[in-house]
């Protein structure tokens, strides 16, 4: 991975390059602190048209991580090229904003109403917009999880088999999150996602939406060509048990090969040990080891290290950590685009949580490339 750093003009771009001869670089754009909302907006926004120019990328997927987004959506581009989320998850460097852009070379995608995006080789992003009325948390998971299932079977695919890695994004997750659990459950069951065959790398985290009524926010990615022989899913058995055994139905993380590449989708990620048991209660530094070390193992057995990670989002339920974990987070990865936010995490014990993406290069001329 090639580790870059640009500045312009009232933000900075950290982006990971990758570059087998088809480039996708994965970026996190941070606003200069000290400026009113708009100012900020407005520098993240021509900072990303300007990394667009100097890479010759163009975006798949953008996330805008926002400190009040019921006041600063407004100020958001409304026309966008690819899926888009907007979420409250206040980042913790005293900006209003962040925002994480995955581009690609050659890529072009259409949005097909509803939130959800394809491009020709049947590869789906799904952000905002998905046509879900509001409720509870259990009855929008299951609506958006029904709507993806459905979209996927229109093309030939299944939630089984082709989505590959999803976030759930809770109001008030103490007491939501049950919900989506109960939810995800019940779809997964009649999907045939059960502990005897696999279920989905995913995060589910604290996160608002600009509308305040809405309870849960859904990004998805899919991709309807990829085969089952290309994933495999990886458990970390000796540092993390599997999630049915308290009950929840995701992965730890799952690789997908391509051609010429392997995606390694690490799920949030915090200070837990091989019996579903919290590691360190109420030590947020003794906690932040222990997640690092859990996701090194992951990283570890999809033949991938830290080098190989293309950008990271550290989630953190209490404000007053900030100041520590971005300190070790530097230290310990310097050149890793990245983002510390508050965002708590599914069980009030876990101070904190961190999911992230690797990318490797690998030589499959059986796969189809990506």
């Amino acid at each position: 991975m090639n580790y870059l750093n640009f500045k312009y003009d009232g933000a900075e771009a950290n982006v990971a390059l990758f570059d087998t001869g088809r480039k996708e670089a994965h970026a996190y754009i941070i606003p200069t602190a000290g400026k009113d909302a708009p100012t900020q907006m407005r520098s993240v926004c021509k900072a990303m048209r300007n990394l667009m120019r100097d890479t010759g990328m163009t975006p798949v997927f953008k996330r805008w991580l926002l400190s009040d987004p019921s006041n600063q959506r407004t100020l958001l581009p409304e026309c966008d090229e690819c899926a888009v989320s907007v979420l409250g998850q206040s980042p913790l460097d005293g900006t209003k904003a962040a925002l994480l852009v995955l581009f690609e070379e050659d890529a072009s995608f259409t949005d097909c109403d509803g939130g959800l995006w394809e491009d020709s080789r049947g590869r789906i992003w799904v952000g905002d917009g998905y046509n879900v009325s509001t409720g509870d948390s259990l009855s929008m998971t299951v609506a958006y999880l029904e709507r993806l299932a459905y979209e996927l079977k229109l093309r030939g695919a299944s939630l089984k088999d082709n989505c590959l890695r999803t976030w759930f994004f809770v109001r008030d997750i103490d007491n939501n999150y049950s919900g989506v659990v109960q939810g995800r459950n019940s779809v997964f069951a009649r999907e045939g996602l059960t502990c005897d065959s696999h279920f989905i790398a995913s995060t589910g985290i604290e996160g608002q939406c600009a509308e305040p009524k809405r309870l849960v926010a859904f990004n998805a990615f899919a991709d309807t060509g990829v085969t089952p022989q290309q994933i495999t899913y990886i458990y970390g058995k000796s540092h993390l048990n599997p999630t049915y055994e308290y009950g929840v139905a995701f992965e730890r993380a799952t690789a997908v090969d391509y051609a010429d590449r392997r995606h390694v989708y690490i799920s949030g990620t915090a200070s837990i040990n091989n019996k579903g048991e919290i590691v360190a209660p109420g030590d947020i530094k003794a906690q932040a080891l222990r997640m690092l070390e859990n996701i090194g193992v992951l990283l570890a057995e999809g033949n991938c290290g830290w080098e190989d990670v293309a950008h990271m989002t550290v989630y953190l339920r209490d404000i007053a950590d900030h100041h520590l974990i971005s300190k070790m987070m530097e230290e310990r990865f310097p050149g890793i685009p990245k983002v510390i936010v508050l965002a708590p995490v599914c069980r009030p014990g876990w101070l904190i949580e961190t999911e992230c993406m690797a990318i490797k290069k690998a030589d499959n001329p059986r796969y189809a490339a990506y």
